[in-house]
C-alpha cells in the first residue's frame, strides 16, 4: 500500500546522507533488504553500517544558526526543528482528529481489513519505524502485487513499485491518496520523533512538490540531496507553503 504523496515517505523509504570520501551513502528498502540478506542480521545490528552512517553523519555540513562548518547541528538534525516539528504535528492533530474518525468509520464500512496500513521505513541513524497510513488497498493487496507487476509505473531496478489506476485501491482509498488524506496519521510519527514535517525523511520535501509518483526513484535520490545541501528554516517553510496547492492539483497522487 504504497503512494508517494506530499505527505510522506511514501513508496520510497529513503534516508539520504551526505557523501563520504566522496561516495554517498543512501539507505533504501532496497539497500536495507540486501544488507539484512547478506548479514543474516537485522539492519540495527549491523555494526559496520552504522559505522558508515555515523560517519557520514559527521561530513561537513554548515550549522544552521551559525553557518559555521561543523560548529553545531544541521538544521534537519536540530533540536529547534524537533521541537517546531512536534509542537506543529501536536496541534494539527487536534484539529484534524473529527476528519480522521470519520476517514476511519468510512474505510471500515466500505472494506474489510483494517483502518491503518504500517509500514517499515528508514530514519534517523538508520532507524527502522512505523511508518502510520490509512489503507487505502484491498486487505490482501501484497499477496496480488505479482498479478499486476506489469502495470508498475518505474523500473524494474526501482525499490518501489507505483501503478496507475492501480486495481487493489479501494473506492474511498481512491479519494484519500489523491488528497494525501491517507497520509494524516503520519503526524503521529513525527510527534513521535520518527520522521521530519519536511526532509527525508519526512511528510513533505523537494521531490514531493515537485511530480510526486512521476519522479522516478533516481530523481528522487538527487532531489533530497538537494534538500540536504540546501536546508533551513527558509527551505522548509517555502516547501510548506507549497504544498497545499500540490495537495490540491492531485498531480502524480497514485
Amino acid at each position: 500500500d504504497t503512494n508517494a504523496t506530499p505527505f510522506a515517505t511514501s513508496g520510497i523509504s529513503l534516508h539520504s546522507i551526505p557523501a563520504v570520501n566522496g561516495q554517498q551513502i543512501h539507505m533504501g528498502n532496497a539497500h536495507l533488504r540486501e544488507t539484512t540478506e547478506t548479514t543474516g542480521t537485522c539492519k540495527r545490528s549491523n555494526r559496520q553500517l552504522r559505522n558508515r552512517i555515523q560517519d557520514a553523519r559527521q561530513s561537513e555540513y554548515n550549522c544552521w544558526l551559525t553557518g559555521r562548518k561543523n560548529k553545531g547541528s544541521s538544521w534537519n538534525l536540530s533540536l529547534t526543528k524537533r521541537l517546531i516539528d512536534s509542537s506543529i504535528a501536536a496541534i494539527a492533530l487536534a484539529l484534524i482528529s473529527p476528519l480522521m474518525l470519520c476517514i476511519a468509520i468510512l474505510i471500515k464500512l466500505t472494506s474489510k481489513g483494517p483502518v491503518f496500513f504500517y509500514q517499515k521505513r528508514t530514519g534517523y541513524m538508520g532507524r527502522r519505524f512505523n511508518m502510520f497510513k490509512f489503507r487505502t488497498m484491498v486487505n490482501n493487496a501484497e499477496a496480488l502485487k505479482a498479478e499486476i507487476a506489469h502495470l508498475n509505473q518505474h523500473e524494474d531496478s526501482s525499490p518501489d513499485f507505483k501503478a496507475k489506476n492501480d486495481p487493489r485501491i479501494t473506492k474511498i482509498g481512491a479519494f484519500l491518496r489523491k488528497y494525501s488524506l491517507d497520509e494524516l496519521p503520519q503526524f503521529l510519527n513525527v510527534l513521535n520523533g520518527d520522521m521530519r514535517l519536511v526532509g527525508p525523511p519526512g511528510l513533505t520535501g523537494i521531490w514531493q512538490i515537485s511530480g510526486r509518483s512521476n519522479i522516478g526513484f533516481d530523481g528522487r535520490v538527487k532531489l533530497d540531496e538537494e534538500y540536504i545541501a540546501k536546508q533551513g528554516p527558509l527551505s522548509d517553510l517555502i516547501i510548506l507553503l507549497k504544498t497545499p496547492l500540490t495537495v490540491i492539483r492531485g498531480d502524480g497522487a497514485y
